[in-house]
C-alpha cells in the first residue's frame, strides 16, 4: 500500500522536513561526490543566507545558468527557500538569446558556470536589470562584479529562518521558458505547488520505494530533472545526475550507482539501441521500469527485450506537466504507439477546429485540464488566452483516442522541430536566417531523422542577383543561435507558396517531395544532395 503523501507548503519545507527525518540519506551523487539530505539543507541555507545578503528577496528573478552538477539543485533550492523565482538558462545560449531572456524575465542576479562567464559579460551592457553575476568557484578567474559563491558559503549561517517570508504553495518559483511558434520562448510561470504536484504523480505512479535509485541525464535547466528531484525528495532516495547524455557510457553509470528507474526523452533510446551490446553492465542492473516520452513504436520490443524492463510512455509539457501515461502494468502497450491514459487529476480529450470532442477514432487536436498546471505566460496575457480556453489547455499536438480511451499521437500542429528532444522554434531560426544579407525570406521545417527524431530543414529565398554559400550561411547562424538551432539541411526556392494570409504555405513545400533530403545541402557531409 502506498503511503499517503504530505501536503508540503514549498520544495524549501519539504526539503527541511526530509533533513530532519533522513538526514544521514543521499540526496544528490554527481561524479562520485555524494550530498546527503542534511548536507543539501546546511548547503542551501547558506547559499540562501549569501543570495538574501545580495539583495535578492522573495519575489526577485534569479537567472541560473549552470551545467549539469551539484550547484544547480543548491541553487534552486536556495531561491526556492527565499521565496524568489529561478529562471533556468540554457547553456549554450549566445548573447541575443541571453540579452533576451534576462531582460524579459528582470533577472537581477545570475549565477553561471564559469564557461558562461564570458558570454554573460558581453551580454551584461544590453541586460537593463542585471546587477551582479555570481559563480561556484574557489577563486574567481574573472573581472568585476562577479559574486565567488562558494567563498561566500562557507562564511555564511548554516541556519535560514524560512519562516520569516514563508513562500507559500502558489506563489510563483519558475519562470520556465519553451519554444513556441512565435519566435521568442515564452515563460510558464510554475509555482511551488506545479512541481509538487508533478512529483507527486510520478510519486504514486512509479510506487517508488524507499530502496529506489533515480537518475537525470538531461541538461538541468530543463524541466525534467527538477521535477526528477522532487520526485527524490518526497521518496528520500537518490538522484544520480550526470554531466550529460552518453549513449557509450550510460548502462555503465546505470549498473555503477544501482539505479532502479530513469526518465529519457527523444532520440536517447535510439542511440543506446546502436551502441554495442555489453552484457556486463546492460544485463547485471536494478533498473525496474524505464519512463519515457517518444517511445518509437517498431523499437518498443526490441527495448524491453535487449534491457530485461518495461519500458512505459509518459505525455506531458512544461504548461501542463503530466497529462497522459501508459500504467506500468499494461504490457499490452507495447509496440502499439499508444502514449497512455490521464494521469489522476487530469481529463483528455480529442477536439476539431471549433473545440468540439470528436468521436472515438477521429483525429484532432489534444486538450488538456486539471493540476498540474502552469499559471500563465509572463508578461504574455494573449498568449495564455490562446494556450488555455474554456479552462483547457490546447496541446497543439494531433491525437486519436481509441474505445478503451487510450490516446495515440498522431503529429504536431506546433510549429516547430524536435531535434534529440530540443524544442526549436522554426519562427526564431527563420528570423536569424532572414537577417543574412543574401536571404530575402526563409522557412523553417522539420525533416524525419532516425537518429534524432527531427532535423531542421531551411527553405531559402534569395534576394535578387545573390548567390548562396551554404557554410557561410551556417556559420553566419551559429554567431546568433545555440548550435542544436542551426539547420543541418538548406534548400534554395524561387519562390514561396502563400496561404490566402499571405503566409509561406509550408504544407505546400513539404508535399512537393516524398524526401525532403534530395537536393538540399546537407551540413553534416557538407555536400548537396
Amino acid at each position: 500500500m502506498i503511503k499517503k503523501i504530505p501536503q508540503w507548503q514549498s520544495l524549501g519545507h519539504l526539503l527541511r522536513e526530509q533533513a530532519e527525518k533522513i538526514g544521514a540519506r543521499t540526496l544528490l551523487r554527481f561524479e562520485g561526490e555524494s550530498m546527503s539530505f542534511a548536507q543539501v539543507e546546511e548547503g542551501t541555507n547558506r547559499l540562501a543566507n549569501v543570495l538574501r545578503q545580495h539583495h535578492v528577496h522573495k519575489g526577485d528573478k534569479v537567472a541560473v545558468m549552470l551545467p549539469n552538477g551539484l550547484e544547480f539543485p543548491l541553487a534552486w533550492l536556495a531561491i526556492a527557500k527565499l521565496g524568489a523565482v529561478m529562471v533556468p538558462v540554457n547553456v549554450q545560449y549566445r548573447e541575443k538569446e541571453l540579452q533576451d531572456v534576462l531582460n524579459h524575465s528582470e533577472a537581477k542576479l545570475a549565477v553561471v558556470g564559469m564557461q558562461q562567464i564570458e558570454v554573460l559579460q558581453r551580454a551584461q551592457p544590453q541586460c537593463n536589470f542585471l546587477r551582479e553575476m555570481a559563480v561556484f568557484a574557489n577563486e574567481v578567474r574573472s573581472s568585476n562584479n562577479v559574486v565567488d559563491l562558494r567563498r561566500e558559503m562557507e562564511q555564511a549561517p548554516t541556519n535560514f529562518v524560512i519562516d520569516a517570508i514563508p513562500p507559500r504553495r502558489d506563489d510563483l518559483l519558475n519562470l520556465q521558458y519553451t519554444s513556441g511558434t512565435t519566435g521568442f520562448p515564452k515563460a510558464c510561470m510554475l509555482t511551488h505547488k506545479y512541481w509538487l504536484q508533478l512529483a507527486q504523480g510520478t510519486f504514486a505512479y512509479g510506487k517508488i520505494r524507499s530502496d529506489d535509485v533515480n537518475l537525470t541525464a538531461q541538461p538541468f535547466y530543463y524541466m525534467d530533472p527538477q521535477w526528477n528531484l522532487v520526485l527524490c525528495m518526497m521518496a528520500g532516495i537518490p538522484l544520480v545526475i550526470l554531466p550529460r547524455f552518453s549513449a557509450s557510457t550510460f548502462w555503465q553509470s546505470i549498473t555503477e550507482n544501482a539505479v532502479t528507474f530513469f526518465y529519457l526523452i527523444g532520440a536517447m533510446p535510439v542511440y543506446l539501441l546502436k551502441q554495442p551490446e555489453n552484457p556486463t553492465f546492460e544485463k547485471n542492473h536494478r533498473v525496474r521500469f524505464v519512463l519515457c516520452s517518444g517511445i518509437v513504436p517498431q523499437l518498443h520490443a526490441t527495448f524491453e527485450s535487449r534491457w530485461g524492463m518495461p519500458w512505459r510512455e509518459l505525455y506531458g509539457s512544461t504548461e501542463s506537466g503530466g497529462d497522459l501515461q501508459v500504467p506500468l502494468e499494461n504490457a499490452d502497450c507495447v509496440g502499439t504507439g499508444t502514449v497512455g491514459i490521464p494521469f489522476p487529476g487530469k481529463e483528455a480529450k480529442v477536439v476539431d477546429e471549433n473545440d468540439h470532442e470528436l468521436p472515438d477514432g477521429e483525429v484532432g487536436e489534444l486538450v488538456v485540464r486539471g493540476e498540474p498546471m502552469m499559471s500563465g505566460y509572463y508578461k504574455n496575457s494573449e498568449a495564455t488566452k490562446e494556450k488555455i480556453r474554456h479552462g483547457w489547455l490546447h496541446t497543439g499536438d494531433l491525437f486519436r483516442k481509441d474505445k478503451h480511451g487510450y490516446f495515440y499521437l498522431v503529429g504536431r500542429l506546433k510549429d516547430m522541430v524536435r531535434r534529440s528532444g530540443e524544442n526549436i522554434s522554426a519562427a526564431e531560426v527563420e528570423g536569424v536566417l532572414c537577417e543574412h544579407p543574401a536571404v530575402r525570406a526563409s522557412a523553417v521545417v522539420p525533416v524525419p531523422d532516425d537518429l534524432r527524431g527531427e532535423e531542421a530543414k531551411a527553405f531559402i529565398q534569395l534576394q535578387d542577383g545573390a548567390t548562396l554559400d551554404p557554410e557561410e550561411l551556417l556559420a553566419f547562424a551559429q554567431k546568433k543561435l545555440a548550435a542544436f538551432k542551426t539547420p543541418r539541411f538548406i534548400e534554395v526556392v524561387e519562390k514561396f507558396p502563400l496561404t490566402p494570409s499571405e503566409r509561406i504555405a509550408k504544407h505546400e513545400l513539404l508535399k512537393s517531395k516524398p524526401d525532403q533530403r534530395k537536393g538540399a545541402y546537407d551540413a553534416i557531409i557538407k555536400q548537396w544532395g
